[in-house]
């Protein structure tokens, strides 16, 4: 496991859905931005990778599994309308925080380079006890947060359709390594013969919205006074989206992830990638 890296500066499990507010924090008075991107590029050989391919890198291949893996995000210069960094961060957050386990690796499902993935945004699991609880993730990789908010409402009732669930079901069990130790257990929980009933009595869908934010812009160090301002705008978008949301038949994870600013993250993040295209 990689070693942490975001605070947890809200984490509200008392009520569904419930709240982790979480920062990527400071360090001499600026927003770890640059820290950010290089905690998320070590989880990208994972993210990007079938489990036998993550299995397999070792020294020897390191480098031209690398290139794969950059091969494999994209090499189009209209990354500021792409999702991938989102789910990258999605992923390396409820890794982190919540100890999940990747069931798929969600740019296998591409075809090609360029190519954007459709369905939810993770594909996870968690150990439970004897049960395999399953974790489908939505993320927006937004500036503004009542956008996000607006945008992941709308698809969360359109993903738990029916016909919806059941195609997606198709998809990732299509898409599971046979290599992966827990590959049996997914397979069935998705098997169409399987009720949704019981499938969606261990399912969970962790959301993860970002957002530039006017308390991150006036603070450069973690402070009491910056605690109190971030939790209470994490209390209000909070709020804000339970209201747009109503009732929802799964347990819901919300993540709430501030940035200074998506613009300048995403500069650095497609530095980063390029500099890994060119080993």
């Amino acid at each position: 496991m990689i070693h942490p890296f975001f605070n947890v500066i809200v984490h509200k499990d008392d009520e569904l859905p419930n709240l982790h507010g979480i920062c990527a924090g400071f360090e001499n008075r600026l927003w770890r931005k640059d820290q950010l991107v290089d905690y998320l590029f070590e989880y990208l050989p994972e993210f990007a990778l079938t489990h036998t391919e993550f299995s397999n890198l070792n020294g020897e291949n390191a480098v031209a599994t690398i290139r794969q893996v950059v091969a494999n995000i994209y090499q189009t210069k209209k990354f500021k309308s792409r999702g991938e960094f989102g789910e990258l961060l999605l992923h390396a957050i409820i890794r982190e925080t919540c100890d999940t386990i990747p069931a798929i690796s969600k740019i296998y499902y591409k075809d090609g380079p360029n190519d954007t993935v459709k369905g939810f945004d993770a594909v996870h699991v968690v150990l439970a006890g004897e049960a395999l609880e399953l974790w489908l993730g939505e993320v927006k990789f937004y500036q503004s947060i009542s956008s996000a908010i607006h945008d992941v409402v709308e698809e969360l009732k359109q993903h738990i359709e029916i016909r919806y669930v059941k195609n997606e079901f198709v998809a990732i069990a299509n898409k599971i390594d046979n290599t992966w130790p827990h590959a049996e257990r997914l397979k069935a929980l998705l098997n169409p013969h399987t009720s949704l009933d019981d499938v969606f009595s261990n399912t969970c869908i962790p959301i993860l919205l970002t957002y530039d934010s006017a308390t991150l812009a006036k603070h450069n160090q973690k402070c009491d006074e910056y605690i109190a301002e971030i939790s209470d705008e994490f209390s209000k978008f909070h709020k804000n989206f339970s209201d747009k949301l109503g009732d929802f038949p799964l347990t819901i994870h919300l993540f709430l992830l501030p940035l200074n600013t998506k613009e300048e993250l995403m500069k650095s993040l497609e530095t980063k990638l390029k500099t890994w295209q060119n080993l």
